[in-house]
């Protein structure tokens, strides 16, 4: 998620400070980036004849500084988000937005890892960011109105409608969509349907443009456990508990496109 919002900003015009760990994830970042800019504009997800903006690499956290606004986008473990948050409030100026780019982990319970909590709101982007131009706008109890509007304000910059929603695990998209994956993935191993009979039904009853399972494998199987683990260990709901076939697929490193397979197999890896 971290290269595909980048990819929506600087395919918006605006400049990016891109902080990851090491100068070879940062390389590879650097090229999906260029890759998707190129498919979104070929596309007309984003404008063919804007300006790009500037992409600044760097594993130092200290290098955000300047910025504006902070998106937070690492996977879905809640430690490692907190950690996160926690060096961003600390090297950027009071009342620089903070984002955290979460799926289910609540806002709240990461507000305690910043300075300033009011500074904190979340936004849930859909993936890719740059071809869904709709994000969940997530409030949480100690959102200040002054954080609330700038990330409003952010998002029309990046081209997206903004739906405010409450706080909560799952928010609204994936209290809903994580257990429907979840469920049709039981169904698989129980061998009630094949994983395209699971899709064709969504996509020619209710008019999805893509089945929970192919919707899974775009996601990432290994994000979707991971988010079903923060809704099972936040709500104590078992049906968010992921299902033994989820988990032998991520074991397997069976992770959907990014890894070239899934509940289907691709001809290559998307970026």
């Amino acid at each position: 998620m971290g290269t595909g919002i980048t990819t929506l900003a600087v395919g918006r015009g605006l400049p990016v400070v891109l902080v990851d760990v090491d100068e070879d994830i940062l390389d590879r970042a650097r090229a999906n980036v260029a890759n998707q800019l190129r498919l979104a504009r070929m596309m007309g997800k984003l404008p063919r004849d804007g300006a790009t903006g500037e992409l600044v690499t760097t594993t130092r956290i200290e290098d955000i500084a300047g910025a504006t606004a902070v998106v937070e986008a690492v996977t879905e473990l809640a430690p490692l988000k907190a950690k996160v948050l926690a060096e961003a409030s600390a090297a950027v100026a009071p009342g620089t937005l903070l984002i955290s780019n979460t799926s289910a982990v609540p806002i709240d319970e990461q507000a305690d890892s910043v300075l300033r909590p009011e500074d904190l709101a979340g936004i849930h982007f859909m993936n890719p960011p740059y071809m869904i131009h709709t994000a969940e706008l997530i409030r949480g109890p100690r959102t200040g109105e002054a954080a609330l509007a700038a990330a409003g304000r952010l998002l029309a910059d990046l081209g997206q409608n903004g739906v405010v929603v409450g706080d909560g695990p799952g928010f609204v998209i994936n209290r809903i969509l994580q257990r429907m994956i979840n469920e049709a993935a039981r169904i698989v191993a129980e061998g009630i349907a094949p994983a395209a009979s699971v899709d064709a039904a969504f996509e020619g009853c209710l008019g999805h443009t893509t089945g929970p399972l192919a919707t899974a494998d775009l996601i990432g199987l290994d994000n979707v456990v991971d988010s079903l683990r923060v809704l099972h260990e936040r709500t104590g709901d078992a049906g968010y508990e992921p299902c033994a076939l989820l988990l032998d697929k991520v074991t397997a490193g069976d992770f959907g496109r990014k890894t070239g397979r899934g509940f289907y197999e691709y001809g290559g890896h998307a970026s």
